[in-house]
């Protein structure tokens, strides 16, 4: 359950401050940490005997033997060089010390395993609760749930990256689903609706600019909502799942995106293809996307992006009033919608997005 580095960095330590040398074997002998490097994979000999025998202790050939349990049964053995009182003293810390670690990482675990369980809908709702006090994870405080995406190198443990930007033990969860997912479930403050966003957005650009540093690879940060109770953290998780993946559609400059922020894509995001087929043919009259040029589409999207300006559309475009009017003009006689009309810039507007949205997801059928 403990890591080999873990175990390793431990005993390093504890070699800078007692000057002793140490090594951990698993139950069946084979060293997978130690202080002396040509001990390292090394399978002690006969160690089954010491194992299966009622002694926590003894002194073999030079070294002191350290039995470390999980639930009853002998998980590790300590070794710890020298035959002398002081050497035995320092070998039972250096034993405790590792018991302390075993019984840290196994209670992480059962929590991992917890909010797994939680954000899958794997548990009742009686469960949740019991379960919950016996973890000491409380109920009613204000959770939110971030869904991070990167790609995970194997040399680098992102999840470990995540938990020491948030090192409150019990209150916040940091948790890996897949090979490019990982999701934290984030405690917040008791503060005003204004301080509460900020605190969240603040929340995300921390990770963000964490993981770029670290990673050195693309991040995507999904936000989910507030919720006041345990058992509605999967919708939290849920929320921002469908952010994640409205983002990508809708919001591909965006690296950071918010369920609560996802505007009509939500909505799109949530229509059947049969409805947006329609749509789409009533609006182009049975027209395809495929015919209108890169240029159209470019000047009509800049046209949105200057809320119907014609003015500074051109000048951002650095073409011809005039020219902007033609294209606009072009485009009225292909589709019979007005951009420069709001009402008709809406339907167009939805159209393109209802589009992008069917091409997402590899309907071409329109």
């Amino acid at each position: 359950m403990i890591s080999n580095q873990i175990l390793q960095n431990t005993i390093d330590g504890l070699k800078n401050i007692t000057r002793r040398e140490f090594s951990v074997a698993e139950r069946e002998g084979k060293i997978v940490a130690t202080t002396e490097e040509d001990l390292l994979n090394s399978t002690i000999d006969r160690i089954e005997m010491f194992v299966s025998s009622p002694a926590e202790t003894q002194l073999v050939q030079g070294y002191h033997y350290f039995k470390v349990f999980d639930s009853g049964n002998t998980e590790y053995i300590v070794l710890t060089k020298g035959e002398d009182d002081e050497t035995y003293r320092i070998g039972k810390i250096t034993a405790f010390q590792i018991q302390n670690l075993l019984v840290a990482y196994k209670e992480r675990y059962d929590r991992d395993n917890f909010i797994k369980n939680l954000l899958l809908d794997n548990l009742l709702l009686v469960d949740i609760y019991s379960r919950a006090k016996k973890l000491h994870i409380e109920n009613n405080v204000r959770r939110i749930v971030y869904l991070i995406e990167t790609e995970i190198d194997k040399d680098l443990n992102v999840v470990e990256i995540v938990r020491s930007i948030f090192p409150a033990k019990g209150k916040d969860f940091v948790t890996a689903v897949d090979e490019k997912s990982i999701i934290l479930v984030k405690e917040l403050k008791d503060k005003d609706e204004i301080d509460e966003k900020d605190e969240i957005q603040n929340i995300a650009n921390t990770i963000y600019d964490t993981l770029a540093a670290e990673a050195m690879s693309n991040v995507y940060i999904a936000i989910g909502t507030v919720v006041f109770d345990l058992k509605n953290v999967s919708s939290s998780y849920k929320e921002a799942k469908m952010a994640l993946e409205v983002g990508k559609i809708f919001e591909e400059n965006k690296s950071i995106v918010n369920y609560e922020q996802l505007g009509i894509g939500r909505l799109i995001y949530q229509l059947p293809n049969p409805l947006c087929r329609m749509f789409i043919n009533e609006v182009l009259h049975g027209l395809s996307m495929d015919q209108f040029d890169e240029e159209t589409l470019v000047t009509v999207n800049k046209f949105f992006e200057n809320n119907l300006n014609v003015s500074e559309t051109s000048r951002q475009l650095y073409i011809h009033r005039n020219t902007l009017v033609y294209r606009l003009d072009k485009l009225q006689k292909m589709t019979g919608l007005d951009l420069r009309n709001f009402d008709d810039a809406i339907i167009f507007k939805i159209m393109l997005m209802v589009s992008k949205y069917m091409n997402y997801k590899g309907d071409f059928m329109y």
